[in-house]
This record gives C-alpha cells, sequence and structure tokens, in this order.
C-alpha cells in the first residue's frame, strides 16, 4: 500500500519555565513528548519527530522547528488548529508547511537565531522575571555592543560552552551579534550563528555583562573569543532565553 503521507516543518512557541527542554528525557516532562503525544492524536505513527535545536531546562522559544510525517487530509490551517487543540496552554504550533522527504530541521539549518533578555531594576519584578534576567544596576548600550562586537565572525568558541560530542570541533561562526534597548529599563541580545555550542548563548551574554559591568577586564573578554582562554566562570539563567529563528536555504 502507497505511503501518502506528507513531511512537514512545523514552527513552535513554547514556554520553557516548567519543562526539561526540548529533547525527551525519561522521567521528566519535555517539549519533545507533548508534541509527540499531541501528533499521537492525529494518527502520527513515527517513533520521534526531528528538532532543529534542543533547548535546555527552563529555555523557552518563539521559533523552534521540527519535523514530522503524517497523513492529513484537510488544510494546514486546520492541522494547525487540531494539534494545539491536543497541546498545553504553554506550547502552541504556530506555523507549517510540506516540505521533501529528504528535508532534516537539524541537519539542514543554515543558521539559528537566539533572543536574551535583561531588564534593569534595582527591585525585582515576578512578572518579568519568568522572561527576564534582572541585571542592576543598569548598564551602558554602547558598552554592551562594543562587547558584542567582538563575537562577530569565526572564533574557537571553547570556552564558551562544549559540542554535542565529547572531543567535538567547538569553531562556530556568529553573523550577527548586537543589543538592542526595548525600553528604558529593558535589553535584548540578539545573536546568530552557524551553530551553537552547549550553553554557549548564555555563557556570551554572562561574559558581556560582565565586562560591560567593569566587572571582568576587557582583555579576559577579548582573550576567550581570540584566543579560546578560561574566562570568569558562570553563565547566564535560563530563563531569559528564547531560541527565536531556524534559518534554511531558499
Amino acid at each position: 500500500m502507497a505511503d501518502d503521507s506528507v513531511r512537514y516543518k512545523f514552527t513552535v512557541s513554547y514556554d520553557g519555565t516548567l519543562y526539561w527542554g526540548f529533547q525527551r528525557q525519561k522521567g521528566h516532562p519535555t517539549i519533545q513528548e507533548e508534541l509527540e503525544k499531541a501528533l499521537a492524536k492525529l494518527g502520527w505513527e513515527e517513533s520521534s519527530i526531528i528538532g532543529a535545536g534542543r533547548t535546555d531546562s527552563g529555555v523557552h522559544a518563539d521559533g523552534q522547528v521540527f519535523t514530522a510525517k503524517l497523513r492529513w487530509n484537510h488544510s494546514l490551517t486546520s492541522l494547525i488548529a487540531a494539534i494545539n487543540w491536543h497541546l498545553p496552554a504553554d506550547i502552541a504550533v504556530t506555523g507549517i508547511e510540506p516540505v521533501p522527504d529528504t528535508f532534516h530541521a537539524r541537519f539542514d539549518a543554515r543558521s539559528r537565531s537566539y533572543h536574551y533578555y535583561v531588564y534593569h531594576d534595582e527591585i525585582r519584578d515576578p512578572l518579568k522575571d519568568r522572561y527576564f534576567w534582572r541585571v542592576w544596576p543598569v548598564l551602558d548600550l554602547k558598552m554592551l555592543n562594543r562587547a558584542a562586537a567582538e563575537l562577530l565572525g569565526e572564533h574557537d568558541f571553547r570556552s564558551f560552552g562544549s559540542p554535542p560530542r565529547k572531543g567535538g570541533r567547538t569553531v562556530r561562526t556568529v553573523m550577527k551579534s548586537c543589543w538592542y534597548e526595548i525600553s528604558a529599563t529593558e535589553r535584548v541580545f540578539e545573536v546568530e550563528a552557524n551553530a551553537f555550542l552547549y550553553r554557549m548563548v548564555r555563557r556570551m551574554v554572562f561574559l558581556q555583562i560582565q565586562t560591560a559591568a567593569g566587572w571582568m577586564s576587557w582583555d579576559s573578554w577579548k582573550n576567550a573569543i581570540w584566543n579560546a582562554e578560561d574566562a570568569k566562570p558562570g553563565i547566564a539563567p535560563a530563563n531569559g532565553l528564547r531560541l527565536h529563528a531556524v534559518s534554511y536555504e531558499p
């Protein structure tokens, strides 16, 4: 009997607060598990969906991508509605398109973009703390962008994170790295690269904050990038980070 299922590329947004990351983990709630349970109720029969990236525990997304094969004889709009009906309130599919059977969500990705959100306030704001990292005192935006500019280009980022496999390559190419002001007290760091190491973005943010605040020297910051030297330990918390977009060749 002919296989009339179609491979679809799904774009999904989620609040990662209550989950142990995207990838399925036995005994813990994950985004992948919830998506697969919802798809199974629509007749999905594969053993696993394929995600573009593995966000950590507590990390959010507004542009995660995954693929799955499914038989669906109705509109894509109705498919979005159907899968979202079966998903919890903190996960939602926002887009679907058919792709060739050879398409791979992870290996075909040209780049990935992350956003990291920071707010400056002497007193913590419980309504912001779910999605922002509170940093005090206020940091100079020009200093943050001066630090961010050093990240552009190809570097050995081994002092910023670990590769997916032990002994793997730690060289990555950063195409975009800058800070924007959302409001007088809110900033966002946007970074795009061909690929990222484990916890690389959170490490980038932490060290930029340390440098812009004067708690770490500029030489230490530049040496971490240009010479892959060890720098001050620490990472930014997960709650401020979002996987914003995954780009593919047209």
